[in-house]
């Protein structure tokens, strides 16, 4: 068959092209290290590789996010940290107080000690994180959570808790609002308080109390009256809902300053020498700012305190502050430890994403690397064979009659 000479040359060209190609393809992946240079090189894993990016990108976000939560719960940390320190000295500033030798000037001085402690809760509960929003506001993050007013404090925030997803199923919240931490205090033992009327005239103090029998609890409310005086002194009890006495304390009761006073599933002792026509209260528990407890316990401290009956309000006043006080620290303590627990949560999260960005890194190895060692030994293979082609078709292309012609 004959073969035209354009024939020859169009065939050897293209060859020649094709090869080059190859031998340029090969090259370009390993000098990307990369198997699939285009979607069309391989569409399926070009597909799933793109998707896998995607997660691994998603996951790296989630990664940030743990990082921003951290930063958060450590600020909150260290408010709350700040915030139980501070109960604590107001704690042991109750009992100094709770004596009854100091003068009316030694109880001033720790009144205005205290309100310096005041002024300390209200700036670690308006604390800022380094942009400058409220930690404990809720979700008005710009508006000062807490404004003074007379006797206590007013909330400005809300009850929200700013929250940020952590991982593809998880959630955490990096604030807790000032109502939950400041606010949520039960007062007394946390089922009643106790109570002395202002108008007492005895020297009766009146303990917390405690619940004896919760399924013989009727009620939490209910009215003391002493009659009677020294060994003839008697109280009498009665429900304050229904107007009644309690079935186990109908009509005057036998005094006794060693004994316990115990009814409807309620115990509690009253101390001293109440006067007849003195009058304790049982009221239910109620939630009550640190603030409050604070302020009450200044007013307390600066109530003239000059006779036995004064000193004996002082001292119900000052014992009712420490069981406040009690129960604000460990609702700080419980805020705590659920700032702790979530802390702790992102550390096995960012675990469980350091893994899964590893499993995302090996499926894209798979999908998209190069086998080095099989890649250069085929461009060593098309090196050698374009460099024989290339040989071929300059020795096939010199070939011509005219050489043997003459």
């Amino acid at each position: 068959m004959r073969i035209a000479t354009s024939t020859m040359y169009e065939a050897g060209t293209s060859q020649l092209g094709t090869l080059q190609s190859k031998m340029a393809r090969t090259q370009q992946q390993l000098a990307t290290q990369k198997r699939m240079l285009t979607a069309a090189d391989d569409p399926i894993a070009s597909a799933r590789a793109l998707e896998v990016t995607q997660s691994k990108s998603v996951n790296s976000q989630f990664a940030v996010n743990r990082q921003n939560a951290r930063s958060s719960l450590s600020e909150v940390e260290l408010s709350l940290t700040s915030a139980t320190t501070l109960l604590q000295d107001v704690q042991s500033l109750a009992v100094k107080a709770n004596n009854g030798v100091l003068s009316q000037a030694d109880r001033e001085s720790l009144a205005v000690e205290l309100e310096g402690h005041l002024e300390d809760m209200f700036g670690i509960a308006n604390n800022t994180d380094g942009s400058g929003n409220y930690l404990f506001a809720g979700f008005k993050s710009n508006t000062p959570p807490f404004a003074k007013v007379p006797g206590g404090a007013q909330y400005m925030g809300d009850q929200g808790g700013r929250q940020l997803q952590v991982s593809a199923a998880r959630q955490v919240g990096v604030s807790d609002s000032g109502s939950a931490v400041f606010e949520n205090n039960r007062t007394g033992n946390g089922t009643f308080v106790t109570s002395a009327r202002a108008a007492n005239t005895g020297t009766g103090v009146i303990s917390s109390g405690a619940v004896v029998n919760a399924a013989a609890m009727p009620s939490t409310a209910y009215e003391i009256t002493f009659a009677g005086s020294g060994s003839a002194t008697t109280y009498s009890v009665i429900d304050k809902k229904t107007g009644l006495p309690p079935p186990d304390a109908v009509g005057p009761q036998p005094y006794s300053p060693d004994q316990q006073i115990a009814f409807g599933g309620l115990s509690f002792s009253v101390k001293g020498n109440p006067a007849a026509g003195d009058k304790f209260d049982l009221d239910p528990s109620s939630k009550q700012s640190v603030f409050k407890t604070m302020s009450d316990m200044i007013a307390t401290l600066r109530a003239p305190a000059g006779n036995a009956a004064q000193l004996a309000q002082l001292s119900n006043g000052l014992n009712k502050a420490t069981e406040n006080l009690s129960s604000a620290l460990d609702n700080v303590l419980g805020i705590r430890a659920s700032v702790g627990a979530r802390q702790k949560e992102l550390d096995t999260l960012d675990a469980a994403g350091e893994d899964l960005d590893i499993q995302y890194a090996a499926t894209l190895s798979n999908l998209q690397d190069l086998d080095m060692v099989a890649a250069i030994t085929e461009f060593t293979q098309q090196q050698m064979t374009l460099e024989a082609a290339q040989k071929s078709f300059k020795s096939m292309s010199g070939l011509s009659l005219f050489n043997y012609i003459g």
